[in-house]
């Protein structure tokens, strides 16, 4: 059994508070908060070798604690995120964040999807399912899910989703996944660094130990950044841990009492 949060206090993601409520995960602090909901460290037990799967790769599988990202210029004093000080932006996309504020509509608010990038920045556990052709995502946040098919090729002509096409294949022992045509309504992070429809996304899943997964991604824009920029973290197994039911309603308290908007409809 355990206790980590309540998720009914959905409408923090859009604004400030959230960066407290995060450092519960990334760094265990609990300032601003209402009791200790410091997560206990994991069980302790010896750290092996990784695990394999029946294909003889590495075995993602797992319920995985991840640190809270909520600016992705931002790096932990514990080592388990590593962010670039300065986003690359070129002037479109320093215009596009200079203008931003979460205040005036930001679409997590009216409980839309967060979209690949920031859906993995989030503070909240994800658990990994494999099989020799497909790895899944599965978020706690919002109970969304997301499928990732091994050896693959892109669809064509396909509609552009909030969390893009992917498609997954192995170099070495390292999961690559390869992600585009993503609708360009979303931010990378809970601050609102921007991006857009021409977004492209790699990521890389390296499980190091029974303990650990390495992951990288790197984030590929020509609309929005000068070239491309790379964000990395640590991923720690919690198999004390399980997936809490998480649900968002159009009922978003902060939007009633007007503490933010609901964004724009698309153009």
């Amino acid at each position: 059994m355990r206790i980590r949060f309540l998720t009914a206090a959905f409408p923090v993601l859009a604004l400030a508070p959230l960066f407290a409520f995060g450092q519960v995960f990334a760094f265990g602090q609990t300032s601003g908060l209402v009791g200790d909901l410091t997560p206990k460290p994991p069980p302790a037990e010896p750290v092996k070798p990784a695990p394999r799967a029946v294909d003889g790769k590495p075995d993602l599988s797992g319920l995985w604690q991840r640190p809270y990202v909520s600016d992705m210029t931002k790096s932990s004093k514990d080592g388990t995120q590593i962010g670039m000080a300065e986003l690359p932006f070129n002037e479109a996309g320093q215009k596009e964040w200079k203008a931003y504020d979460a205040a005036e509509g930001d679409y997590t608010g009216s409980c839309l999807p967060f979209g690949l990038v920031r859906s993995m920045n989030s503070p909240d556990p994800i658990q990994i399912m494999q099989n020799p052709g497909y790895v899944a995502l599965l978020y706690e946040q919002n109970t969304w899910f997301h499928i990732i098919p091994i050896g693959k090729q892109h669809h064509v002509g396909a509609a552009p989703t909030w969390f893009g096409d992917s498609i997954g294949h192995w170099e070495g022992d390292t999961l690559v996944v390869d992600t585009n045509n993503f609708n360009g309504r979303t931010r990378l992070d809970t601050i609102g660094h921007p991006h857009s429809d021409a977004l492209h996304v790699i990521e890389r899943f390296t499980r190091t130990d029974s303990k650990h997964i390495t992951y990288e991604v790197t984030i590929d824009d020509p609309k929005i950044f000068t070239k491309t920029w790379t964000n990395k973290r640590i991923f720690t197994l919690r198999p004390d841990w399980e997936i809490m039911e998480y649900s968002c309603e159009e009922n978003n308290k902060d939007l009633y009492e007007g503490h933010i908007k609901a964004p724009p409809p698309p153009k």
